[in-house]
Parts: structure tokens; sequence; C-alpha cells
């Protein structure tokens, strides 16, 4: 039983794992810019899709997602790609739209990559999407938690911020989930742009604040931590995005004590040289194992940087739902990160054997 937590027998459950949070196009102009491209190439993604889509496509377990699309082309496309993922969509609530998008829409996500100097660019256009003004009595909760049952579900602070409405039913799916002794994992994900027009800093600490009661796995970089739920390390600037692992793992301690439901704590580490070198790692904390370390890889060259954090999060999620040391689970996580992003795209296309190769210390030779 890594960290003290306790999952639900999976001959018991229908799904491994689900996802609550928005599914977005994503439009990419490949290796140019948004402002000058002809063309795009589309995928799907979002932040707790990508890693439930993970633990699908790359480890094989069993995964749905909690969305809601608009019942049309766009909304149809989406989730064609999420089929092609292999992640259920019996779960997606499809909403009526009325021609022109007025009252609702899909979610566009345009992405561009960066390069050396140039950073990478992300626009999105989500405004009273369907996932947006979703509640959570719209969803099946019973059915699913319940009489299906789920090992584990996953979401986060951008789903959250979308929304008064989106925090209202994340924090409610997120107690439902836990009253049926679902784990439930957060990622902290703070981002001021999504959480300005609906109160900023301070509604962001109250509504985490609130999720934080029922989470089990917490991830987050210092920056959540400070802006999303109020910590602060003594004599640091609040705005410094970078701390020294020994402070941040003061604030875990922090952290931890205020929060002893956190089974564990973790975050990735990563330090930008430029838009296509960065340094890579990652920390993960449990009350029984303390902090542990993933490999260090530094200057390591980056193809598209959108979803690693979130793959770090499914090769977690997959060492711990399978049970193994923390310290495995916080290499798979790093691995898994570090390869997502040497393809484009928010979602990995590694494989189990590739991520579980270079977490126990492969390199990139010919595979022949």
């Amino acid at each position: 039983m890594t960290a003290g937590i306790t999952l639900r027998p999976a001959n018991q459950c229908a799904f491994d794992a689900a996802g609550l949070g928005e599914v977005m196009l994503r439009l990419d102009p490949g290796e140019g810019r948004i402002r000058t491209a002809r063309a795009f190439r589309v995928w799907e993604g979002g932040g707790e899709y990508n890693v439930v889509r993970g633990l699908r496509k790359v480890f094989g377990l069993r995964s749905t997602v909690l969305t809601s699309l608009v019942d049309n082309e766009i909304g149809h496309l989406v989730e064609e790609l999420i089929e092609a993922g292999g992640v259920d969509t019996s779960n997606i609530l499809w909403a009526p739209g009325d021609g022109v998008g007025r009252t609702v829409r899909n979610g566009l996500n345009f992405t561009e990559r960066g390069f050396g100097v140039r950073g990478s660019v992300g626009v999105s256009d989500r405004g009273a999407t369907a996932i947006s003004q979703a509640g959570a009595g719209d969803f099946d909760l019973d059915g699913l938690f319940g009489r299906a049952g789920v090992r584990w579900l996953h979401t986060g602070g951008i789903y959250a911020a979308l929304s008064e409405q989106a925090a209202r039913t994340c924090i409610d799916v997120v107690k439902a989930a836990h009253e049926a002794g679902t784990i439930v994992s957060y990622d902290l994900n703070y981002r001021p742009s999504l959480w300005r027009a609906i109160g900023g800093r301070t509604r962001a600490q109250e509504v985490n604040r609130e999720l934080a009661e029922y989470v089990d796995v917490m991830i987050g970089n210092e920056e959540d931590f400070t802006a999303a739920l109020g910590f602060q390390v003594e004599g640091v600037d609040e705005d410094l995005t970078e701390l020294p692992v020994d402070e941040f793992s003061a604030m875990i301690d922090r952290v931890a004590t205020v929060y002893p439901n956190f089974k564990v704590i973790a975050t990735t580490l990563r330090g930008v040289r430029s838009a296509s070198s960065n340094d890579w790692g990652a920390i993960a904390w449990s009350a029984q194992d303390g902090l542990v370390r993933a490999t260090q890889r530094n200057a390591m060259e980056i193809h598209d940087r959108v979803g690693g954090g979130d793959s770090f999060a499914s090769g977690l999620i997959y060492g711990l739902l399978n049970d193994e040391p923390l310290q495995t689970c916080v290499e798979y996580g790093a691995a898994h990160g570090a390869l997502a992003m040497t393809t484009p795209g928010d979602t990995s296309m590694a494989s189990k054997a590739e991520v579980l190769n270079l977490a126990g210390g492969g390199n990139a030779r010919v595979d022949r």
C-alpha cells in the first residue's frame, strides 16, 4: 500500500481512472506562428483529460472522461479524437447548440510550440463553453462512482477556474468521488488569467482550500501552493516561480501539516534555458517515504512542452495504482513527462515500454 493509499479493488470497478475537465480542440500551426498560419493541425487536449488519456493509451488502463461538448460537428470531431485515444466517452454530456455559439460553445486552444529564444504561446478561446456551464447533477455520479465504480478521479485547477459554475461542479464531483471511496488527485495548475474574471487569487484560494479537504494526491509547484492555497515561504518573494528544493521541501511540510489527508504531494522541477532546452526533474513526498527525487535531466531537448506536466501526473498515478514504491512512481512520472515533450500535441505518444525503459535508466540509442 504505497503512501497509505487504499484503492478500490480493480475487479469491482468499471474504470481505473476518470478525468473531470474540459477537452478542447487544439489548433497547431506546426513550426510556424499562429499569426501567419494558413493551415492548422488539430488535436484534442485539456489539462485533466490529458492525464486519463495517458493512463489509457500509454499504460493500458481503463479510463473515462467527465466533460461536456456541444452537439455539433466540432463537438463530434473532439469526440472522435477522444475515441482515438481509447478513452471511454459514455460520460460526455451533449449540450444542444444554438447555431452560432451565443449561449454555449466548444473550447478552442491555439498553441505554437516556440523554439530557442521564442517561447511557446497559447491562445485559448473557451468562454461560455459547455463544460463551464455543466452542473454536478447533470452527471450520473451515483451510477459512475457507486454502481460502476472508479478507482481514481483526477481533476484540477484549470477546470475549476473556468467559471463559478465549474468551481462548484468540481467541488461537488470531488466530494461524491471521495464519499464513494475513490482516490482523488488534483493538479492546482494556477493560471492567473483564468481566475481574474471570477475573483482572482482570493477566489482561487477559497475554491482550492475547499477542494483540498477531499484530495489524496496533490500536485503543484511552489507558485501553485502560494497563489492557489495561500502558503508562503518566509523571506521568499511570493512571485518567485522556482524555489530551491530544500525550501520547497519546507513548504511541503507545512502543507502536509494543514492537510493531513494528503497522502502524496508531488511536483515537476523545470528550469527553462530556452523554449527548446529545459532542465527537467520531479519530486514527491509522502509521510511514509519523506521526500524522494526523480532522475534529473538537464538541458533536455524539447519539441513541444505542452502536456509535459500532465504526462508526469499520469506516470505518477500509474505507479500509485500499481502499488509501486514512491521512488518508482516519481521516476515513471518524470520519464513519461520527458518523453511526452519530444512529440507534438498535448497528449503523449510514448509507449509503456519506453517509459519504463527511460525510468529505469535507459537512453536514446537507436532501437533496432
